[in-house]
């Protein structure tokens, strides 16, 4: 392409500090360096990760930045070393990187790799590839979709068919893999088991349809906004229980409607006191609960007894998917109509509203918008 090699001068939602609103800005792109991919990026959603790092993150060296991790797009150019990828490949974004060489990508056990150990979450000022008037710009994750150009290392990159569209299989690269394979590949959901989900935004959601693909009999959505209970339906849940019914704690009601607690029960919100009822939900003897809501803000803390009954508690990252192996696997399960994600979509908008994006987020009003970023 005409820009290989050169910078490039495009758009991107820059947040300068915490808690203020995103600024949509002209930055610099630099050229891709060795091992390293630069993207178009077509489209982005906002997942609660953002949020999170945007009003809840408590270092004011993370700013600048550019958010966004659940996107996908197009190669643009590559750099030296890199063979898997050519311009013009249709690819996704992973905020999880497989380098497939160290001891944990060579192990079935886990999608864990030792590179994003190494790794701050944002890329140091050093590496990043971005500046904005002459400061240098962090990369959220590595990653950073919330521009038209982004540049990553390609172990962090997945390939996935050329005929899938853009507009809905981005959301692949986060929120409905880790929900999925939450139910799928780390809770093992087994068929005619009883499942309780808490929280049903996008990964709650997909969690649900992990559920229902694993055979699970009885599905039970939990949230506090019943105006979600009829797109869970849509996933295939069963139940539906709101908490602000009930008097008593919602262990406690799941556990009366299930006649000693459900077989497995996943935590999708990212709040220590639902993980513990989560797990308090399930039943002892054999119950698995999962942690799949993401936060590092506090401290879980259960009496000892809840583990020595027999409770198995796990957590989840990126639903257990190996990320450069499972993305495209789950593109293929999409294409071929078994896996469902053009339901999760409930709001078309542009990058440059962004924030008007964030706020229907943060007030429960959105599953999740696509934007458009750059013309495909």
């Amino acid at each position: 392409m005409a820009t290989a090699g050169k910078v490039i001068k495009c758009k991107a939602a820059v947040a300068w500090a915490l808690n203020k609103p995103l600024v949509i800005e002209e930055i610099e792109v630099a050229p891709p360096q060795a091992n390293e991919v630069r993207i178009k990026i077509v489209t982005t959603g906002v997942c609660h990760t953002d949020l999170y790092h945007l009003f809840e993150g408590v270092n004011k060296d993370d700013f600048p930045i550019v958010l966004g991790h659940e996107g996908a797009g197009i190669v643009e150019s590559v750099g030296p070393g890199v063979t898997e990828f050519q311009p013009g490949d249709k690819v996704i974004p992973l905020p999880f990187p497989q380098c497939g060489k160290c001891r944990f990508c060579k192990s079935p056990k886990t999608n864990q790799c030792a590179d994003a150990w190494n790794t701050d979450s944002m890329k140091s000022s050093e590496d990043s590839r971005f500046t904005c008037k002459g400061k240098k710009v962090l990369q959220f994750f590595g990653t950073s979709t919330f521009s038209q150009y982004t540049v990553m290392n390609q172990m962090a990159v997945a390939k996935i068919d050329p005929a899938a569209p853009l507009d809905k299989v981005f959301l692949l690269g986060c929120g409905i893999c880790t929900g999925y394979g939450a139910a799928v590949n780390t809770a093992k959901v087994q068929p005619d088991s009883t499942c309780a989900v808490f929280g049903l935004g996008a990964v709650g959601l997909a969690a649900v349809m992990g559920c229902k693909t694993a055979g699970a009999k009885r599905i039970i959505a939990v949230d506090i906004n019943p105006d979600k209970f009829e797109k869970a339906k849509v996933f295939g849940a069963t139940d539906f229980v709101n908490p602000k019914d009930h008097s008593k704690p919602i262990n406690e009601v799941l556990f009366e409607m299930t006649n000693g607690g459900v077989d497995f029960s996943l935590e999708c919100v990212g709040k220590v006191d639902i993980m513990c009822s989560a797990l308090k939900s399930s039943a002892p003897g054999w119950g698995v609960s999962v942690i799949v809501g993401w936060t590092d803000m506090y401290d879980v803390a259960v009496r000892p007894v809840e583990l020595i009954s027999g409770r198995t508690w796990k957590g989840s990252l990126f639903g257990g998917f190996k990320s450069k192996d499972g993305v495209p696997e789950m593109v293929k399960a999409y294409m071929d109509k078994k896996v469902k994600l053009d339901e999760f979509i409930t709001h078309n908008m542009t990058l440059d509203q962004i924030n008007d994006a964030i706020e229907l987020m943060k007030q429960s009003k959105c599953i999740r918008a696509v934007m458009s970023v750059s013309p495909q």
